[in-house]
């Protein structure tokens, strides 16, 4: 009963939004813009024809009176997308694409990442955002369902950032911002054309004071694009960016006393031992695009990388006493590389437009990880001796293949099918009494096919069903440390498979305005789930299997010169459809309580929205914008013992634009939080301690300036 009445609440408010913007929309023939997409792992197709869910969030709404630090920022315009800024830098923004992902208890996980082609997520599904230039970015694409298994393993959805092309112009431009909590950003981006070269440089430095104590963190980044255009069939790319972040304060989470006490203290442990996180990372790759003539063409993306990671956890003292504890201290090293080799053939099958995809991708990364005690006599949260020393490996051989085909005037269909084999191994090199060899290997192999329809029912509309099967690997951080706390990774973890279906529609209501909608499904087997998680140290277990129903819809139109509209929402059913044990503590040798079948999958909400309401005055410069954004409650751990409360939020942002001859001149104000609403901006999922919540902000400001010229 309760999902019946959510979802007619959804379709009520969409269906509200709807009728004035149909009102106030003139006469005249409805014109789809021209929108192109390249995530649904083919040749670039309209967003509008391609069979799955699939949105575009251009540059300039990335930029738009935004600080350009966290994708959170903008991806809560995404319907079935949950990204939620936990305010600690030390963890990354937690996101979720149709409650894949939700678990993570930091990095990125469940979703496959790219900038500019090249992979962001390792090849055991772990990745990571910190790097993405928003400054530079011409767009983001945003791929969700079915079609997202034919990206291989731990593909719930999939996320490519891409850098604009420099030129023709040549341009510089600085920005700074500043604002509430010592929040400080200086941006500096340069591009343009030589010839045949097109050049995007972007670097910045960002700070904050933290909003809750012990949560301070700085970031200096840079991002570079060269495109090189040979001739109309050959062009050449290649990609640099660095990020560093060194010792970023990690709060830790919160008990639900110690939020309503205080939501801006850090939790004692962590002053305690100076919990924190340094990362420093480079990496760069090539794509090359060559066409062969006949429909065929090539494309050759290589790239390698490297990225430290030093991390001080809240482990007690007496807990790391055991020669077979790891220690309180995390020290990697990863070293990755790898490749992706496709070719495209645009040809004719039955007198019908057929495009042929195949391609190979390998990828590999090398991890020296060391473990440390947090501690040297009576000081703590110093690194201390050696505890856990060990290399690691993971790699993956992928194929794939993936045709599309127009069959008929109004009908098209996309099918693919790709072969995925991950493999693990790693080689203890840390043996003493106590803790023995740990050394040991695994694989996991899995075919994911995917196949779609879409009925081209009139120029304005477009009715598509997909369906698909995925399958989930545990990363190398998962593998990391047993349930019962023995020594050793934890080899006993089998992947997740998943079978996802959806059935969706794009329209044109009406000149501007656009309305898509989608219904899904996805069933999974084997479900990873966490089993313990204390310190920021979590063991992980199977937990039979898992049912995902949700509906998707945004509606977004603009309506006159000056008026501008979008509504974005979602509801999601995530639950347990099997019951298993697990553990509510630490420590926790063997599971013993039991989760009942029916609950709910911590760490979704039931629904979230996102609406905006959008002003300008062109002969101003003027644009003002009221956001709002509902999360709905979130479960924080597997038996549903308490939740993060629902909360929706209202944001106002200001800008104004100046032209004065080769210079253009922005200034903007943004208030978060008009209303100083006290909420958890995010969940840690089974946190022993019961430390679940992650405060987010009350009433915040932001102002920032941005020059531009034009040479």
């Amino acid at each position: 009963m309760e999902r019946h009445h959510n979802t007619i609440g959804l379709c009520g408010l969409l269906a509200c939004l709807a009728a004035p913007v149909l009102a106030q929309t003139g006469p005249g023939e409805p014109s789809l813009r021209p929108i192109t997409v390249t995530v649904t792992r083919g040749v670039a197709q309209s967003a509008f024809d391609a069979p799955a869910s699939v949105d575009i969030i251009d540059g300039a709404v990335i930029r738009n009176s935004q600080l350009q630090v966290n994708l959170s920022e903008t991806l809560s315009r995404v319907p079935g997308l949950v990204a939620q800024n936990r305010q600690n830098y030390a963890q990354d923004i937690q996101i979720s694409s149709r409650g894949f992902g939700a678990r993570s208890t930091f990095g990125v996980r469940g979703l496959r990442l790219y900038a500019d082609g090249i992979p962001a997520s390792g090849p055991d599904g772990q990745g990571q955002v910190s790097h993405f230039d928003l400054a530079s970015a011409s767009r983001i694409e945003v791929l969700r369902g079915p079609f997202s298994a034919l990206y291989g393993n731990s593909s719930g959805g999939v996320i490519s950032i891409f850098s604009a092309d420099g030129g023709p112009q040549t341009e510089a431009e600085v920005a700074t911002s500043f604002g509430s909590d010592g929040v400080r950003r200086t941006g500096l981006r340069l591009g343009g054309q030589q010839g045949k070269l097109q050049y995007s440089l972007s670097a910045a430095d960002f700070s904050t004071d933290g909003w809750r104590e012990h949560s301070a963190a700085s970031r200096g980044s840079f991002n570079g694009k060269l495109t090189y255009k040979q001739s109309e069939d050959t062009r050449l790319s290649f990609v640099l960016n660095k990020v560093t972040m060194p010792d970023v304060q990690d709060p830790l989470g919160l008990s639900r006393a110690e939020m309503q006490a205080d939501p801006r203290q850090a939790t004692p442990v962590a002053l305690q031992f100076n919990t924190r996180k340094s990362v420093d990372q480079l990496q760069g790759g090539m794509v090359l695009e060559q066409r062969l003539g006949g429909g065929q063409s090539l494309q050759f993306t290589v790239y390698t990388g490297e990225r430290a990671t030093q991390q001080f956890q809240a482990i007690p003292v007496a807990t790391q006493i055991p020669p077979s504890q790891p220690g309180g201290v995390i020290d990697l090293e990863r070293n990755y590389q790898g490749l992706d080799a496709r070719w495209t053939n645009k040809t004719r099958w039955l007198e019908r437009p057929l495009t042929l995809t195949a391609g190979l991708a390998a990828d590999e990364m090398k991890e020296q990880r060391r473990g440390y005690q947090n501690f040297v006599g009576s000081t703590l949260g110093v690194q201390g001796a050696l505890r856990r020393d060990e290399n690691n490996k993971v790699s993956n051989f992928d194929q794939y293949l993936q045709a599309q085909w127009e069959m008929a005037e109004r009908w098209s269909a996309s099918a693919g099918l790709r072969h995925s084999k991950v493999s693990f191994r790693s080689r203890d090199s840390y043996v003493a009494a106590g803790n023995g060899d740990d050394s040991g290997s695994t694989s996991y192999q899995a075919t994911t096919p995917a196949l779609g329809l879409v009925f081209h029912a009139s120029e304005q509309v477009n009715v598509y069903a997909a369906l698909g099967r995925g399958f989930e690997t545990p990363t190398l951080n998962e593998l990391a440390y047993r349930p019962s706390g023995a020594t050793g990774m934890n080899f006993g973890l089998d992947a997740a498979s998943s079978r996802q279906w959806e059935l969706g529609v794009k329209t044109q209501l009406a000149d501007g305005v656009q309305l898509n909608a989608a219904y899904f499904r996805a069933r999974t087997d084997d479900e990873i789930v966490v089993l313990s998680n204390t310190g920021g140290r979590s063991s992980f277990q199977n937990a039979g299997s898992t049912q995902r129903d949700g509906v998707e819809a945004v509606l977004s139109g603009q309506w006159s010169k000056s008026w501008s509209g979008l509504l974005s929402a979602s509801w999601l059913d995530a639950r347990y459809t099997s019951s298993f044990l697990t553990c509510v503590a630490a420590p926790c040798a063997t599971p013993n309580t039991l989760i009942a079948s029916g609950n709910r999958i911590p760490g979704i909400p039931q629904a979230t929205l996102y609406g905006e309401l959008a002003w300008q005055h062109n002969p101003w410069g003027l644009e003002t914008a009221l956001e709002w954004r509902y999360v709905g409650k979130i479960a924080v751990d597997d038996l549903n013992s308490d939740n993060a409360p629902a909360v929706g939020v209202f944001n106002l942002r200001a800008s104004l634009v100046q032209a004065i001859g080769r210079w253009s001149f922005k200034e903007f104000l943004r208030v978060d939080n008009l209303a100083d609403r006290m909420y958890s901006g995010s969940v840690i999922v089974n946190e022993g301690n019961r430390r679940f919540f992650e405060p987010a902000p009350g009433r915040t400001w932001l102002v920032g300036l941005n020059a531009n010229y034009q040479f």
